[in-house]
């Protein structure tokens, strides 16, 4: 009996380009705890004068949500102020989300989504700004998390949209209202992990007669690394080909021609 081959990334493959990709938000996250004193007059004064293309901008607190049961007593809930967490700046046009906090990074594209190089290189730049005022001294986890809601009228097929389908019982002949699939996978000698959910989002009206159908792709590291430019570069290039090879296939080919 033949071993399966080893599993390797090929980042230079290249990939179909959709204009109209179903992409809603696109997600890079970083997790990596601040060294640096995390002084809200500080950090606020020096990422507010770098970042003058994101005007609006949010003051961030963080809480902590107890509750205590004993035998016999009545639960009893309480809230802790944990303090001062971050800041989050929203871009002029509203496309653009960073956040900025003691813990870590995360910075959002939500839609029309445009290209991974504008995408990956305002991640980036902002990453850096983070990586300054925070001198994180390791990265815990990065996550690349891309969103994709495609639009079905009542009438269409789930089939024409994407290659897995949900199955019905063996001999139990009924209409699918809904489902919710999650598969999470290993990446064989690579520090990642993916997971992938699929589901139905039904109309909030009953005069609406369109359903969301949800490909929500998820990859991430595994394991703990310095916070080096190259390394977080090679890292995101080599999921943003997992996610891809997710998303293409996945996807049936009539969506595929609705997406061009």
């Amino acid at each position: 009996m033949s071993l399966p081959s080893k599993f390797s990334i090929n980042t230079s493959e290249t990939f179909v380009r959709l204009p109209k990709a179903p992409i809603v938000e696109a997600v890079m996250e970083v997790r990596a705890q601040a060294e640096a004193p995390w002084d809200e007059p500080l950090v606020t004064d020096q990422l507010k004068t770098k970042l003058p293309d994101y005007p609006n901008v949010q003051s961030q607190q963080e809480f902590r949500h107890e509750l205590k049961v004993e035998l016999g007593q009545k639960a009893e809930g309480a809230i802790q102020d944990m303090g001062w967490k971050g800041l989050r700046f929203e871009s002029a046009d509203k496309l653009h989300i960073a956040q900025f906090n003691r813990d870590g990074f995360t910075f959002s594209r939500l839609q029309p989504y445009d290209s991974w190089e504008q995408f990956c290189g305002e991640g980036l730049r902002l990453w850096q700004l983070h990586v300054n005022l925070a001198k994180p001294a390791e990265i815990q986890r990065v996550g690349l998390r891309f969103i994709n809601r495609m639009v079905l009228s009542l009438d269409e097929q789930i089939e024409d949209y994407l290659q897995i389908l949900p199955q019905k019982p063996k001999g139990l002949d009924l209409p699918i209202g809904g489902f919710f699939h999650h598969e999470a996978l290993g990446v064989p000698g690579y520090p990642y992990a993916i997971n992938i959910r699929r589901t139905i989002q039904p109309p909030d009206k009953p005069t609406i007669k369109e359903i969301g159908l949800i490909l929500d792709i998820d990859v991430f590291t595994i394991e703990p690394f310095q916070p080096e430019s190259d390394i977080i570069e090679r890292y995101l290039a080599e999921m943003r080909w997992l996610k891809n090879k997710v998303f293409y296939g996945s996807i049936a080919p009539k969506a595929m021609e609705r997406f061009k």
